[in-house]
């Protein structure tokens, strides 16, 4: 399962005040990302391995605020936490039709794109992340195409040992799971969660 992972959505307020918490607990600054023009948020980045990497995402105050809610779980966050995850996959219309029969219900594939701070713009598909399932423990899909990997120039550090979920409804996630061959262990919790086991400088350390 983390073979497929491509990255982890981890939602902050304030962007500036995560980058610096994240390098006192896991020992790694994250590198600005760039800004999703139209989406009114920014992210940093932290490498999990060649491709995959760790997303720090917050509001853009230097955007006009779009015309819908920010998308992965940033409208009214007060804390951060992990309120997503993307896995990768090609032909994604194909993908997303064959598990809608299975009550997946994956958002339209849209393109998307980010500002880097370079002023290049890196370009990829996706099935739209503001279409959440399962509070968002069931990913979304994203093909980055002919772009180069963001997680190629992140800076590393960090390497994935586990990912886990809780769920109050921990059963049926895990049927929607299944429809996308993910065998992600989804135990009952209070509330959805994401919980990633990471191993960094600082030691083993779980974030969620």
């Amino acid at each position: 399962m983390l073979s497929v992972l491509d990255h982890l959505i981890y939602a902050v307020p304030d962007l500036e005040k995560a980058i610096e918490d994240l390098e006192k607990r896991l020992g790694v600054r994250a590198t600005v990302g760039g800004r999703h023009l139209g989406e009114g948020t920014r992210n940093a980045l932290i490498g999990l391995g060649p491709d995959s990497y760790l997303e720090i995402l917050g509001p853009d105050p230097s955007q006009e605020a779009p015309d819908r809610p920010l998308w992965l779980g940033l409208e009214g966050l007060s804390a951060p936490r992990l309120t997503g995850w993307a896995i990768k996959a090609s032909r994604l219309e194909e993908v997303r039709d064959r598990v809608r029969a299975s009550g997946v219900r994956l958002g339209p594939v849209v393109a998307g794109n980010r500002k880097r701070p370079d002023g290049s713009l890196l370009a990829w598909e996706f099935t739209d992340p503001h279409v959440v399932v399962a509070d968002g423990i069931v990913p979304f899909l994203i093909d980055w195409g002919s772009s180069r990997h963001p997680a190629a120039s992140a800076p590393g550090g960090l390497a994935m040992a586990a990912l886990r979920a809780e769920h109050p409804h921990p059963a049926g996630v895990r049927d929607l799971l299944k429809a996308l061959d993910l065998k992600l262990p989804v135990t009952k919790g209070p509330r959805a969660a994401l919980i990633a086991g990471l191993q960094t400088p600082k030691g083993f350390v779980e974030l969620r």
